[in-house]
Formats: C-alpha cells, sequence, structure tokens
C-alpha cells in the first residue's frame, strides 16, 4: 500500500518516538492533509515548548508532500458532514475535511481516531489495532 495520508495522531507519535508508528512509516509512502499541518502549527502555538514544537514542524513539513483541498474537497466535505448529521454522530470539523481529502485522493487514512470508521468510503489503516 502506498499513498497513505496521515492524521494529527500518527505525526505527534512520531514526534515521540512512537517505535511502532516510526516502523510503519519507514516502509510506506504517505502524504500529508493540509489541515493536519494547521492542527500541528495550533497544537504548537499552545505548547509550553513552543519554538521547540514550531521548528519540529517546519522541518517536517520541508520533508512531506502536502495535499490541499479543492472544490471537489469541498463537495465530500458537504456529503460526509449532512451523513454524520442525519445519523446523529458528529465528529470534529477538521476530521471531516481530512476525510475528504482522503477521499477525494483515493488515499487510505492513517490515524488512531475511532470515529473516522463513521465516515462511509473512507479506507482507514489504525495503527492501535
Amino acid at each position: 500500500m502506498s499513498g497513505n495520508l496521515l492524521d494529527t495522531n500518527i505525526i505527534i507519535d512520531w514526534f515521540r518516538g512512537d517505535e511502532k508508528t516510526i516502523s510503519f512509516l519507514n516502509n510506506f509512502d504517505f502524504e500529508i492533509p493540509v489541515i493536519v499541518i494547521g492542527e500541528l502549527f495550533y497544537g504548537a502555538e499552545n505548547s509550553s515548548k513552543k519554538e521547540k514544537h514550531f521548528e519540529q514542524i517546519k522541518s517536517f513539513i520541508k520533508e512531506v508532500s502536502i495535499i490541499n483541498s479543492t472544490n471537489e474537497t469541498a463537495k465530500i466535505y458537504a456529503s460526509i458532514k449532512s451523513q454524520l448529521k442525519q445519523e446523529g454522530k458528529p465528529i470534529p470539523e477538521n476530521d471531516i475535511w481530512i476525510a475528504a481529502i482522503a477521499i477525494e485522493n483515493n488515499k487510505s487514512l492513517v490515524t488512531n481516531d475511532q470515529h473516522f470508521t463513521l465516515i462511509k468510503g473512507l479506507k482507514i489503516i489504525n495503527l492501535k489495532q
């Protein structure tokens, strides 16, 4: 499997030196949704080690491919959000955007968040299972 997208929690595990995550990422190609970059910077902004985390993120994004959102992403986002609302199963807003980017680009999402399983048509790789 190649061309996976990484969720924020996977990158944080990587930054923390989680061996299982590092082993997985060393064996597969991956890209990062632009929304994840925003979440990483938000986390750094609210960290007690702000400068250290900003530098870590800046170094990281120089080495990875980032996928932006498009008009098609917005349509998929709307469909996912509508589905989740009708089912009464809301999830965080950013995660809907991340899922929409993954679906649009026909990529698997590497995440440890279970709520992504609520999204129809999203391929998931969970490293905690």
